[in-house]
């Protein structure tokens, strides 16, 4: 392996001159020039710092100006009142903006976004005005006058010395940033960036990090503020208005934010461009804002970026990456879970749960749509806080500790969807997980690219069948690739328990064997592996154990076998009714024209299509059922027809119209309404209200059809008038299926509307649906609650893998046995 270095040989030369250059010209140019060498350098160093929080760690700071203004005061004061030196004033100030930046960070980065961006205004302010207050300190709105410069390498005391110096501390800091910028710091700053989540579950405390990042960034502000007291001789609270922290973050965003020279070229073109302008003074934020809009839409990276994506060389072939397998070992920890219970408000998600997982073995969690698996990896993995109970690991407990502390007591954890930190690369990616969040010195990048810890992250890559290049953007793989990179990153934490959520989601029967084999390996050396997945096949020939859970607890626990013959796992699967008395006799629908055919239907999230080749089709008058286990794309297929995902191929039709191409409002429109999963009503609109929207497109006679749906659903007449989301879950389903109906829709689509819901309500819920198909509205229904949707169903289909293996009347697909294997695995 080559030796690690910053820069090039070539680069140094060209930075010697680089700086050789700039200092000659702050020894010879005339004092307006050389004040403006000056600037371009203070707003360098500010864009550096800038460049740490905005560019690696992706936080938005708008107030720091009021760094600057702390480090300029400080070296004012200090020197012009206090009588010390520019050389022990100047380290004060940048020491004290760097521990308000820090004290600032604590509370400022527990909210996100454009929250950030306003504690950080208001920051600015207070800083501004309370220069303005603090008249016996700061000089008030006279400021402070008769700042002296001090001698610097030789060049007399002045502008030229401070331009000197700031040209030099420029150079120094840009050399230290590229450093920070390859160090374990700098990759986790980019990994909380790309997902918080993720970096807290290979070791990473987020909140430290940002914190760290801010207040290095405040401490360059002051550093560059330090300087500017010098260099123009004065320091009023006018100098460090708004407009000035704009120009801040203008410098970042036009240079290339993350780039290492970003801040240079920003601090160019920002510094530079009102000598341009210098006539037209009263248009320069016109022009700045102009300049903004262009890099964003011209070269949202930046001019470094665009510069980069220029140079870019093409891709080269995959790197061998070559390592042994799975050492078999001993079975390391096993996970005892006791009494677990988490609620959300009124919620119990989970309730009294208790079970121990297999050490060197897999454990499954299964249970039917909202049965609290996801909580319970969230609360073990520690992104959720137990509301009673806990669980121990090796004896020790580890309940009400942090994700990231979880992840270094060996607990490591992979999600539903991938979140590998998109910015690094594949290597990175492990790298950063074989450091188990202990990042070192910030510029300690030759540990962070040692040649060991990269020979052991291309192993565990290999180990994992990962057989791409090391060196390729995460970013950029393949959905099967991602789930091997995310596994082998899990891996680096060296775990004593490995959580995977949905780890087989999106992958091709394929990919799904290769996935069985690697997790076997990882259970036989001897890690417990605890998996909550949808494809019953894989669960079934993949555990060791399995745990099932229904409404929250625990309904089962045991082998394959015994969970699979279990009659309480058949109905929590099947439905209440159960599925041998699921089909009531009744006669035969009368024969009717197809009203909604689907054929051959292919679509996907951007990896392997979730439906492959599906057809059916919806006769009018008639309710057809679409069954089949969690993850079979049930759901795909009703966002499809409703126009809220765009198929990748096959057809849909609406009476012998063809729907492709038509947004989903024309869809609506045309009558193929979708009641969604979850409900989803207008939480903050009332009953009443969420009604009438439902007529929105078509309102001739709404309160005619608003008085049916409160004869249909007497419930809500009682809560008219109540805002929707304070509603009961049965309520708001009932609401959402009324707002479905007021649309007068050709057919009505239901997404797992018993979802959530306790039995009762269940039951009134299809009372209600039986009603509708008796009067022949023609319905497709989703459920979980398979029982009770055949008993409904004149004709049902079962979707399993994103194909249809069976369809016919309940009593056909009873003989066939296919719900039950598509179910349960059978």
């Amino acid at each position: 392996m080559k030796s690690f270095s910053v820069v090039s040989p070539a680069g140094w030369a060209a930075w010697v001159l680089l700086l050789g250059g700039a200092l000659a010209l702050a020894a010879t140019l005339n004092g307006y020039y050389v004040y403006v060498l000056a600037n371009v350098a203070l707003l360098a160093i500010v864009g550096i710092g800038m460049n740490v929080l905005l560019g690696l760690a992706g936080q938005v700071s708008f107030g720091h100006v009021g760094f600057y203004a702390i480090g300029a005061y400080a070296v004012a004061v200090l020197t012009s009142k206090v009588g010390l030196s520019f050389w022990l004033a100047w380290p004060i100030g940048i020491a004290l903006s760097g521990a308000v930046g820090l004290l600032l960070a604590v509370p400022a980065l527990r909210v996100k976004g454009p929250y950030l961006a306003m504690v950080t205004i208001a920051f600015g302010f207070i800083v501004e005005h309370g220069a303005v207050e603090w008249r016996d300190v700061t000089g008030g709105q006279n400021g402070i006058m008769g700042i002296a410069a001090p001698a610097v390498f030789g060049f007399p005391p002045g502008e030229r010395g401070v331009a000197a110096l700031a040209v030099l501390a420029c150079a120094v800091l840009v050399l230290l940033y590229a450093w920070l910028d390859k160090s374990a710091w700098g990759a986790a700053l980019r990994a909380v960036r790309d997902s918080e989540v993720a970096g807290e579950s290979i070791g990473i405390a987020p909140v430290r990090v940002k914190a760290v990042a801010f207040a290095l960034s405040a401490a360059l502000a002051g550093l560059a503020g330090g300087l500017f007291a010098p260099l123009s001789g004065f320091v009023t609270p006018q100098t460090f208005g708004m407009l000035q922290s704009i120009l801040f973050v203008l410098v970042v965003m036009v240079g290339g934010a993350g780039a290492v020279t970003g801040p240079l070229i920003g601090a160019l073109v920002v510094g530079l461009l009102p000598e341009f302008l210098a006539g037209m003074e009263d248009y320069r934020l016109l022009f700045f804002g102009a300049l903004l809009l262009v890099v964003l839409w011209a070269a949202p990276l930046g001019v470094a970026g665009l510069l980069a994506g220029w140079r870019r060389k093409p891709a080269t072939a995959a790197a061998p990456v070559s390592g042994r397998p799975l050492p078999r070992g001993p079975a390391r920890g096993v996970l005892r879970v006791q009494g677990l219970g988490r609620q959300f408000g009124g919620v119990r998600a989970v309730h009294d749960l208790g079970f121990e997982t297999v050490g060197g073995g897999v454990t499954s969690l299964i249970g039917p749509n909202g049965a609290g698996k996801t909580t319970v990896l969230n609360m073990l993995s520690g992104f959720y806080q137990p509301s009673a109970g806990g669980f121990s690991l090796h004896g020790k407990d580890l309940q009400g500790r942090a994700a990231h502390q979880l992840a270094r007591a060996g607990i490591a954890r992979s999600y539903q969807t991938s979140q590998l930190f998109g910015s690094l690369s594949v290597e990175d990616n492990v790298a950063l997980g074989l450091c188990r969040g202990r990042l070192g010195s910030p510029l300690a990048a030759r540990r962070f690219h040692a040649p060991a810890l990269r020979e052991r992250a291309r192993a565990l890559l290999a180990q994992c069948g990962y057989a791409g290049a090391p060196g390729a953007p995460a970013a950029d793989l393949a959905h099967v690739d991602k789930r091997l990179v995310e596994i082998a990153r899990a891996l680096a934490t060296d775990p004593q328990v490995l959580l995977l959520d949905e780890p087989a989601a999106g992958l091709s029967r394929e990919d799904k064997t290769r996935l069985t084999t690697l997790l076997r390996a990882i259970a036989d050396s001897g890690i417990g592996v605890v998996i909550v997945e949808h494809d019953m096949a894989l669960v079934m020939d993949l555990s060791d154990r399995i745990v099932v859970l229904d409404a929250g607890q625990r309904l089962a626990d045991g082998t394959p076998a015994t969970v699979r013959a279990d009659p309480a796992v058949r109905r929590a699967y099947l439905g209440e009714a159960g599925l041998h008395g699921a089909v009531a006799a009744r006669p035969a629908p009368p024969a009717s024209d197809e009203v909604l055919g689907i054929g051959a239907l292919q679509t996907g999230y951007g990896a392997e299509p979730v439906l492959h080749g599906v057809a059916l089709s919806v006769r009018a008058g008639q309710m057809a059922a679409l069954l089949g286990a969690n993850g079979a794309g049930k759901s795909t297929l009703m966002r499809s027809l409703a126009g809220l995902h765009r198929p990748v191929a096959g057809g849909i039709h609406l009476n012998g119209r063809e729907l492709a191409g038509l947004g989903a409002e024309q869809i609506a429109a045309l009558g193929l309404v979708l009641v969604p999963e979850g409900r989803q009503v207008f939480p903050e609109l009332s009953v009443l209200d969420n009604l009438r929207l439902g007529a929105f497109l078509k309102p001739e006679g709404r309160e005619a059809r608003v008085e049916d749906m409160l004869e249909r659903f007497p419930r809500l007449r009682e809560r008219l008038h109540q805002r929707a989301g304070l509603l009961s879950g049965g309520e708001q389903q009932m609401l959402a299926i009324a707002r479905g109906l007021m649309a007068q829709p050709q057919v009505l689509l239901l997404d797992e509307p018993s979802l959530g819901l306790a039995p009762k309500v269940i039951e009134d819920l299809f009372a209600a649906l039986s009603r509708l198909r008796d009067e022949r509205m023609t319905l497709l229904l989703v459920d979980q609650m398979a029982g009770l949707a055949l008993s409904l169903a004149d004709h049902a289909y079962v979707l399993e893998s994103g194909r249809i293996v069976a369809q016919g009347s309940a009593a056909e697909l009873l003989a066939d046995g296919a719900l039950m294997r598509a179910y349960l695995g059978e």
